[in-house]
């Protein structure tokens, strides 16, 4: 724990980590070609949160991770703009709405160990053996914060304490 702070090394190196990649993520977006209409057979081909319904994006259970982004995405924006945003549950529930294995995900406390709201809220779903797709939102975040990322030792995905799925 950090001196004077209630705000864990390994949870400000998780979230440094975060924000890099989604910083990368958005540099690499901005010097791309403007997109072309994907083709359907392509399997790279993610469809952003924002297409219509008829073309909303959809679970990909034998795809990547990142084929599996847009979804993720989606539905973290769709929580966050709810009056359940601050809430983790309701990220978890709402993933497995979707179809995201719920045996497969982590999410931290809402609230920190004085009770008060947590700052930063991040919840994960492992996939596969190697990607984890991350999400973090909260006063400190600002938007909400999505990516693909490595998995940890373990199959775990978010460093630190998490709370347990137990719902």
């Amino acid at each position: 724990m950090l001196r004077g702070s209630s705000v864990s090394a390994p949870r400000i190196r998780a979230v440094a980590t975060i924000a890099g990649a989604t910083l990368i993520a958005a540099a690499l977006a901005s010097c791309s070609a403007p997109a072309e209409k994907p083709d359907p057979a392509a399997s790279s081909a993610v469809p952003s949160p924002s297409t219509s319904a008829a073309e909303a994006p959809v679970l990909l259970p034998d795809g990547t991770a990142t084929d599996n982004l847009a979804l993720f995405t989606a539905v973290t924006a769709q929580v966050w703009g709810s009056d359940d945003r601050a809430r983790g549950r309701a990220y978890v529930d709402a993933l497995v709405a979707a179809g995201f294995p719920k045996d497969r995900m982590q999410v931290t406390a809402d609230q920190t160990t004085v009770g008060r709201a947590a700052e930063s809220l991040q919840f994960s779903v492992a996939w596969g053996d190697e990607e984890c797709l991350i999400g973090q939102v909260g006063t400190s975040t600002g938007e909400p914060v999505t990516a693909v990322m490595p998995q940890l030792a373990g199959g775990r995905c978010l460093v630190g304490r998490t709370r347990p799925i137990d719902w």
